[in-house]
């Protein structure tokens, strides 16, 4: 079963990621899933907390104070919902996200965002290790183009489903978008549709 206090995280879904530097990317209407997903937690009345990346360097391309740093608006946060500003790969790291979520015991977390292969595994990795219960939104997150290490181009699908099958059991459920709104319909376990 999806607990009640289930925290919907939302790991980067910043306008940084609009840069041209980034490439092309897959999985187009991740933001707007995840838009769903929000307004289905806060309908329910439920936990959303936003993870916010801040580059360290004034040239990176989520510097704070920027344009790159704010949410893209399908993730704005509400006044009364928690933002981790970090500085790393990793949402636990330089943030109080692990003490809070204990504090309010939150044992399981449903994760969305960007990107998948870098903020979204690192986070999710972690979380799994620190023994929370992860579900991963599979088509509520996305990456972009990677150059493998034979100097090959990697399209963003496929880097995007290996960082996927390297979370799958072992640190995350890995769920759709519908799997998890038809839990918070019906009440019913959180699990995928055959």
């Amino acid at each position: 079963m999806l607990p009640t206090n289930a925290t919907l995280l939302v790991i980067d879904v910043q306008q940084g990621f609009l840069d041209a530097s980034w490439g092309p990317r897959n999985n187009p209407d991740a933001e707007a899933n995840i838009g769903r997903l929000i307004a289905a937690w806060r309908r329910d009345g439920r936990c959303v907390r936003h993870i916010h990346h801040s580059s360290r360097s004034a040239a990176g391309t989520f510097f704070h104070g920027t344009a790159g740093y704010d949410p893209k608006p399908e993730a704005a946060p509400a006044s009364c919902e928690p933002i981790y500003v970090k500085a790393t790969n990793n949402g636990f790291i330089g943030t109080t996200l692990e003490q809070d979520l204990r504090d309010a015991g939150v044992d399981t977390l449903v994760v969305v965002g960007l990107t998948t292969n870098h903020c979204v595994s690192t986070t999710v990795r972690m979380a799994g290790n620190l023994g929370f219960t992860v579900y991963l939104v599979d088509d509520a997150t996305a990456t972009f183009d990677r150059v493998g290490l034979d100097g090959g181009m990697r399209p963003a699908g496929q880097v995007h489903a290996a960082a996927l099958s390297d979370l799958s059991e072992e640190f995350a459920t890995i769920i759709s978008t519908d799997d998890a709104l038809r839990a918070l319909e019906t009440r019913g376990p959180l699990v995928t549709a055959q």
